[in-house]
């Protein structure tokens, strides 16, 4: 399974109103997510969730869903000097967070910090600039100045990995922190634009490529901040690309025998790395490797 993908919440859509969020919330059995710093709490390998009786009847809450029957939310703490609950856990980068959890908790955190953070930011109308207010267990703000309704937005983004025959073009974007990495290539989904389109004109753009059949292969949530990371393979129709020298900095074609001797750290050390495993990006390397 993918990071971040597979969430075994029942989010309840169609019944989030108010008197429902209060009596839920209000439940002995509710868990709470903490954030701090837009950060999970973990406690060796697992999230950290609280019970109603420790969570102050102020907080901000988000509702993530049913846990069967049981009420799960997210509870954002601020982003004081000082982390909270020292006797709990360690509030861990979500990042960081992703690589020891095990695969339910880090769907349901990455859920949680990507409400959170859009909560953090949209505290105001674009509208009118009036304060807005949370309903909907926090799937909705609402202007009370001039009836605006505001949603949380999901980013969609295409991640691509060009195939000529045998090999694939993997490129390394120059804002990438690390430099050896080399990974798949992507960019948002523009306006007026097909996932299709969008893929044919980010990749003529970064490496100057044509390419025929694009294949939706899986997706990821991916909440950084607040991202849907659409993974295609596109069948390139030369080997030849140039980069745009902006983004990306160099390009490489890789053979399946190279880049399956890279992902079992056969070839390693060499100045080259391949995306982790928390990257839909790995997958798509990984899932056409084993094709």
């Amino acid at each position: 399974m993918i990071p971040f993908s597979g969430n075994p919440l029942e989010r309840m859509g169609e019944a989030r109103t108010a008197a429902k969020m209060a009596l839920l919330r209000a439940r002995a059995d509710a868990l709470f997510l903490p954030f701090w710093q837009m950060k999970p709490l973990v406690a060796g390998a697992r999230a950290v969730f609280l019970t109603a009786d420790v969570v102050a009847a102020d907080a901000f809450c988000v509702f993530l869903g049913l846990d069967g029957e049981r009420p799960v939310f997210a509870v954002d703490l601020g982003a004081g000097e000082d982390a909270p609950l020292p006797e709990r856990g360690e509030f861990r980068d979500m990042r960081a967070a992703a690589f020891v959890m095990p695969a339910r908790d880090t769907a349901i955190a990455g859920q949680a910090k990507a409400l959170l953070y859009w909560h953090r930011r949209h505290g105001f109308c674009a509208n009118c600039g009036a304060a807005t207010k949370v309903t909907d267990g926090g799937y909705r703000r609402e202007c009370p100045a001039c009836g605006a309704e505001h949603f949380p937005r999901t980013d969609p983004v295409v991640i691509m990995l060009p195939i000529f025959g045998d090999a694939c073009l993997v490129g390394r974007n120059r804002k990438f922190p690390n430099a050896a990495l080399f990974s798949a290539f992507a960019g948002f989904v523009e306006q007026g634009e097909t996932v299709e389109e969008a893929v044919r004109r980010e990749l003529a753009e970064e490496v100057g490529i044509t390419v025929g059949a694009v294949r939706y292969h899986a997706s990821q949530p991916w909440p950084f901040p607040s991202s849907l990371m659409i993974g295609c393979y596109a069948d390139a129709l030369s080997r030849d690309f140039t980069i745009d020298g902006t983004e990306i900095v160099e390009a490489r074609w890789l053979t399946k025998a190279e880049a399956r001797a890279r992902l079992d750290g056969v070839l390693k050390d060499d100045g080259m790395a391949l995306p982790v495993p928390i990257a839909i990006a790995h997958h798509l390397i990984k899932d056409w490797v084993e094709g």
